[in-house]
């Protein structure tokens, strides 16, 4: 009974775990005081380093008394540009003006402006450009919302007209130029736009000089300004490309200090252009329009430091980062892909060799040293993102030249993560390398998040503030390596635990990565957090044993549904401008307008998926592991089979990046950030599983489950003969590869995939019968002493048979003394059986010969059947229980993977002669 509703306790944990996530909001603290009147002066190109307390004094002051910060003007066009500020600046949503833009410059725009009286201003072109928001471009953006939302306002310049206009194009107030005394014309509205210049040439002293006019300009407006009024500073746009972050003050009553922030971004210090347009309405308390603004009102949060030098090297070193990034993400990615690449091509030829055939025919095998390199190179391969995150605790951007001194500290940090890795204790066993890089993994990208995700905003594997997609929190990169090691850090433990634990394991350290990934107070990405359930839920069910059934299946997507709907529906009971990317969709679709978060969703994925780097990653990853390590001679099937949590991790981790990337417009960014990490390590542990598969082993006193074992002081020619004493016992441990017709008389294990545990249902192999020793699976995976194998198997406690020579204990070796040799009589143990036909799986044929030694082509018998040809199967039939041959009868009464009753060892003289 406890067994049939483990799926559903664990179903409800994993749901408990993230709907207690995604629900919790942060407290920011923030405050948003009310004023009588808003002026927004805006100044095109205006950036933090063309501040300064000489030449532009007015701004400096300005932003001593009020709050500031580094303001993305990210819009429908790239770059942004002014024409397109302006206008996004009135929609409070992305857009962009209709027109060509060849170059993917910022042509100078001529915006016609007409007077029909000496009051107002009318812009004709205003029409077509809803039209082309509405219409054509998927945000859904209407041009003149702002202006729409009050009662009056005023346009100084031709910029301030474009985003004072409304729908139809008609301004209230309009002035081409600042006058000299604008007291009377800033108090005739609550809400007054002026355009104070574009700040735009690339020589210095001619900027200088641009800013120290916009900078005189707007010392007019402050002394011009209404009553108990709020006036706020912007860069609206860039000028050219590539994009840059730009000046955003705001001052007035309340207005005092600090950072400004806002829910869309939800970091101290970061506006969008986006939330100028609903900061003023909630300012000037006037409702927000249905369905026009994407922004959110902006709020001050107080942890400026007090020095104002300090206070503004911070947006403009962050708008520095953000440059550097865009110029060096590019080609590391570029490095990273094909490096992955030219080491899967020079993975394939080791892992053909990996595998270690008896008998003096074989190809050589591959020099230890070349091996051991190699290995370094997959764990420094897979160690490449969590160290480029990493460098970004290091200012290489204030660097001269910022892409050389980036590389070299990623190199250091590189070099310095795979000799931790190397010197790690347990680096010698199979899963040592892929625990201890899966841990670095996690712990890197783990402690960022929870210290602020400060490496990740504007780093090289993290996420620009210039693109405007996210400022906080877990992301694309970030979530792929995360839930890459993670989950393969639950899997390495789970395998260390009994098989009954291994679930337990899987969602206690599933359940913690999916509060860490969802929380808004963390991670802040519901998607990738919905989707780590799902695949938590994948991992748990498989993780000690099986495959993925249909049952499994559906309680994982169970578990996913369930923790959707009930973020969905502790969203949507939240205010409109507290609610998570889940909530706005699902409000969206109440309203009609879902159907552009999907088109964008769309679009967004087919244009990552052509341009990224990331994508080819993810491709070769697949490729690697689809063509090479899951083939009969990759290794990876092996693996599986010994390490069923392993398994259940890899599995679980595919579902989860899939279901990130496509829900959340990513494409497959996620799934190369975790094949990056995962692939790797995959062909690491795939390569040493190959190297032992001819070894021999006995069991220890290691813990069940556990890497633990040991080769017999006489070498792998010393163990049991009946198979590989190392091999997990059980029938379910063996796997239902064919086995050869082992020097022992046992049939061992081929290279299939081994049984998960007396489910017994391990997929076949390319084994076929052997012609020598056989293949017995594994050193260091022996069953330990409370009976349960590396695989999930329990071995049966106290004696029982191991082929011809009599029942024993296990992984003991067979008496001394005289046992059965064919027809010939008893002979001394050790020796050889005289030539002559003898028992099935006595020997070869045609005389003695080494242990592991190939037997000579031609028919040989092979047991009641009569002979074979070599290298044939033997025929289905009753076998001793124990000798792990295919599926088939067996010793009487025994069924598959089922234990074998405990037998008193019998005396030498009890053996009965062959």
């Amino acid at each position: 009974m406890l067994r049939r509703l483990t799926p559903v306790l664990l179903t409800l944990v994993v749901v408990a775990l993230g709907i207690t996530a995604l629900s919790a909001r942060p407290d920011e603290g923030a405050t948003r005081p009310g004023a009588d009147f808003v002026v927004l002066v805006g100044a095109a190109g205006l950036r933090w380093d063309d501040v300064d307390p000489e030449n532009t004094p007015t701004l400096w002051r300005m932003a001593e008394q009020g709050a500031i910060g580094s303001l993305s003007v990210r819009s429908a066009h790239r770059p942004t540009c002014p024409v397109d500020g302006w206008l996004t600046l009135g929609a409070g949503n992305f857009a962009a003006w209709p027109g060509a833009r060849p170059g993917g410059g910022c042509p100078a725009t001529g915006v016609t402006v007409e007077r029909p009286d000496g009051i107002g201003a009318n812009l004709p072109d205003q029409p077509s450009a809803v039209a082309h928001n509405q219409e054509q471009l998927s945000w859904g953006a209407t041009p003149g919302a702002l202006a729409e939302s009050v009662r009056c306002s005023v346009a100084v310049g031709p910029g301030a007209a474009v985003a004072a206009a409304r729908p139809f194009g008609r301004v209230d107030r309009y002035a081409p130029t600042l006058p000299e005394k604008p007291a009377e014309l800033l108090g005739s509205c609550v809400l007054s736009i002026v355009d104070v210049g574009t700040v735009d040439d690339d020589d210095p002293e001619v900027r200088a000089a641009q800013a120290r006019q916009a900078d005189a300009r707007l010392a007019r407006v402050l002394a011009a300004r209404p009553p108990r009024s709020l006036v706020l500073v912007a860069g609206v746009s860039d000028t050219d490309s590539p994009a840059r972050l730009h000046v955003a003050i705001a001052d007035g009553p309340g207005w005092e200090g600090g950072w400004l922030t806002s829910p869309s971004t939800a970091r101290s210090g970061y506006l969008q252009l986006i939330d100028l347009a609903p900061t003023v309405l909630a300012v000037l308390d006037k409702p927000m329009p249905e369905r026009a603004f994407l922004g959110r009102p902006a709020v001050t949060v107080d942890d400026r430091p007090d020095d104002l030098r300090a206070a503004i090297e911070a947006p403009a070193d962050a708008d520095r980062e953000a440059a550097a990034q865009r110029r060096v993400a590019g080609w590391f990615f570029t490095l990273l892909a094909a490096a992955q690449l030219a080491l899967a091509v020079a993975v394939l030829p080791l892992l053909r060799r990996a595998r270690r055939l008896a008998g003096p025919h074989g190809p050589e095998p591959v020099s230890p040293r070349i091996v051991a390199v190699v290995e370094l190179l997959l764990i420094a391969a897979a160690l490449a993102v969590p160290a480029a995150l990493l460098a970004d605790a290091v200012p290489w951007w204030r660097g001269d030249h910022a892409g050389l001194w980036y590389a070299s500290v990623t190199a250091l940090l590189i070099v310095g993560g795979t000799a931790a890795v190397r010197f790690s204790p347990g680096h010698e066993r199979t899963l040592g390398p892929l625990g201890a890089v899966a841990g670095l993994a996690t712990l890197v990208v783990g402690v960022d998040v929870l210290t602020g995700s400060r490496l990740q905003l504007n780093g090289v594997v993290g996420y620009s503030a210039l693109e405007g997609g996210r400022y906080a929190g877990l992301g694309t990169v970030g979530l792929g390596v995360f839930i890459a090691g993670a989950l393969l850090c639950g899997g390495w433990l789970a395998q260390r635990f009994r098989k009954g634990w291994r679930p337990m394991v899987m969602v206690t350290v599933g359940g913690l990565a999916v509060v860490i990934v969802g929380s808004p107070y963390l991670g802040a990405d519901s998607i990738g957090a919905i989707a780590l359930t799902a695949g938590v839920s994948v991992a748990a069910a498989i993780c000690s044993g099986g495959w993925l059934t249909v049952s499994r299946l559906a309680w994982a997507t169970m578990a996913a549904l369930a923790v959707t709907v009930g973020f969905a529906l502790v969203d949507l009971g939240r205010p409109a401008d507290e609610r998570g990317s889940l909530g706005r969709f699902l409000a969206a679709v109440g309203d009609g307008t879902g159907g552009l978060t999907v088109h964008r969703s769309s679009s967004s994925n087919i244009q990552t998926l052509v341009n990224s780097p990331l994508t080819v990653l993810a491709l070769a990853g697949a490729a690697l592991v689809w063509l090479a390590l899951l083939q009969p001679w990759g290794g990876l099937m092996r693996l599986f089979g010994i390490y069923p949590a392993i398994r259940a991790a890899m599995a679980g981790t595919g579902v989860a990046v899939g279901l990130g990337g496509l829900l959340g417009g990513s494409a497959l960014d996620v799934a190369g950030a975790a094949a990056a990490l995962v692939v790797p390590m995959a062909a690491l542990a795939a390569l040493r599983v190959l190297d032992h598969s001819t070894d021999r082993t006995v069991p220890d006193s290691g813990r069940g489950g556990g890497e633990t074992g040991a080769v017999p002081p006489g070498g792998p020619d010393d163990s049991s003969r009946g198979g590989a004493a190392g091999g997990p016992a059980g029938d379910g441990a063996g796997g239902d590869g064919a086995g050869g017709d082992g020097a022992g008389g046992g049939r061992s294990a081929a290279d299939g995939s081994a049984g998960d545990g007396a489910d017994g249902d391990g997929a076949a192999g390319d084994g076929v019968a052997g012609d020598g020793a056989g293949d017995p699976g594994e050193a260091g995976e022996p069953a330990g002493p409370d009976g349960q194998d590396s695989s999930g198997t329990e071995a049966p406690d106290g004696p029982r048979p191991a082929g011809p020579d009599g029942p024993r204990a296990a992984g003991t070796e067979a008496p001394d003394g005289p046992r059965p040799a064919g027809p010939d009589g008893p002979r001394a143990a050790g020796t050889e059986a005289p030539d002559g036909p003898r028992a099935a799986g006595t020997g070869a044929p045609d005389g003695p010969r080494a242990a592991g030694t190939e037997a000579p082509d031609g028919p040989r018998p092979a047991g009641p059947d009569g002979p074979r040809a070599a290298g044939t199967e033997a025929p289905d039939g009753p076998r001793a229980a124990g000798t792990g041959a295919p599926d088939g009868p067996r010793a009487a009464g025994t069924a598959r993977g089922a234990q074998v009753p405990a037998q008193p060892t019998p005396a030498s003289s009890d053996i009965p002669a062959r």
